[in-house]
């Protein structure tokens, strides 16, 4: 055994007795030795601290994060500190790194799961209070106001009780469009008179309901595709759909039982791009279930739902923004931001689902990426797998 591990079991031995004394001696020994160490570093801040040398415990603490940034023990040593100094927000900032340091809690040991533990307490700490700080300084009632709904996600999203979701198209991106969650209805004119065939609609989606084969799994294995289990939900029932256009086209059979529907989407700027879209389908998620997080194909395009049958307990979240359906209730999200749905009730719920171009592309725009699709078409000369 080498001189180096001697002492650092000395070192060890003599922590776990309580003579700090001895151990800091032992750990100094090590390093002087020419040990680059960063635990010999954390056992030496550790024996200063039981010393009451805070001064010494910071150098020693410092030396270990100066050749390893992300160790976990030197960062928690180091919020202890500063924390103990008085410097509440330096301290949570090495505290945060503490928890970001670490991708799978489920491998440390008790101990260090509970440090985390600590560490985690100690950034909610600070974050209400700086919450509180920030609410009387800027006024609880100004972030109250409508116009004020973006800023206050912002400080939701500073003060670490909400994530940054952006888009992440599965297979397409156009640059420079804005991620927002839910759009606004100003843009969407058209939705007030989709909402008013509501009633009609859903009496034609009745009739289908009368006939068990009519849905198919949403989400179907593909023979020319990498098998992907798509978390359980390939040829699940459980999420189903009845398509009245798929792949760019009416579904005949589909769209001649629902004249009604078919009027109502005319009206819509449906996003058309020759064999890939639009998508317009009525999609059934049953009792219990849930779509689990994904995101969807590009970017280019939003998508609409037009809530049809909707028990309680039906909730729809897309980034940060958690929303149930309401029957005849329309809106227009962002799917290419993350998004999952429950149906948490005992019935069946079902909606009109349907893609749109986004307004913010111009008619130019748009006619560039339809060309890109049916080049891209065009050189693989078969037909494009396109999914939702």
């Amino acid at each position: 055994m080498s001189n180096i591990e001697t002492l650092r079991g000395d070192a060890i031995h003599a922590l776990r007795r309580g003579d700090s004394k001895v151990a800091r001696a032992s750990f100094e020994r090590a390093i002087a030795i020419g040990a680059e160490d960063p635990a010999l570093y954390v056992g030496l801040a550790y024996a200063c601290r039981l010393m009451g040398d805070a001064d010494g415990a910071l150098v020693a603490v410092d030396h270990a994060l100066a050749i390893e940034p992300r160790n976990l023990r030197a960062l928690m040593i180091k919020g202890d500190s500063l924390a103990e100094k008085g410097d509440a927000r330096s301290a949570a900032s090495f505290y945060l790194a503490a928890l970001r340091s670490v991708t799978d809690e489920s491998a440390l040991s008790a101990e260090l799961r509970a440090e985390l533990g600590r560490a985690r307490s100690a950034c909610d700490r600070y974050a209400v209070g700086l919450e509180a700080e920030l609410m009387l300084r800027i006024g609880a009632e100004k972030l109250a106001l409508p116009s004020s709904r973006r800023f206050a996600e912002s400080l939701d999203v500073l003060l670490g009780k909400k994530t940054i979701h952006v888009q992440q198209p599965v297979y397409y991106y156009f640059p420079g469009l804005p991620a927002i969650t839910f759009h606004d209805r100003g843009p969407f004119p058209f939705l007030d008179a989709l909402e008013a065939s509501t009633s009609a609609i859903r009496e034609e989606l009745l009739e289908v309901l009368r006939i068990d084969s009519a849905f198919k799994p949403y989400v179907e294995r593909d023979p020319n595709r990498p098998r992907n289990d798509q978390q359980g939900l390939a040829e699940n029932p459980d999420w189903s759909a009845f398509y009245l256009w798929k792949d760019g086209a009416p579904v005949a059979e589909n769209a001649a039982r629902c004249p009604r529907t078919m009027r109502a989407l005319a009206a819509i700027p449906l996003c058309k791009v020759p064999n890939r879209s639009p998508t317009v389908l009525f999609s059934l998620l049953r009792p219990g279930a849930h779509i689990p997080p994904h995101t969807g194909m590009v970017n280019t395009r939003l998508i609409g739902h037009l809530p049809l049958i909707v028990p309680e307990g039906c909730t729809f979240r897309v980034g940060n923004d958690l929303r149930d359906w309401e029957e005849g209730k329309a809106w227009v999200f962002d799917d290419t931001i993350e998004h999952e749905a429950w149906n948490r009730s005992a019935k069946t719920r079902v909606i009109l689902l349907f893609d749109l171009w986004r307004p913010d592309l111009s008619g130019d725009e748009r006619s560039l990426v339809s060309a890109m699709f049916e080049a891209l078409d065009a050189r693989a000369g078969v037909k494009p797998t396109w999914d939702m």
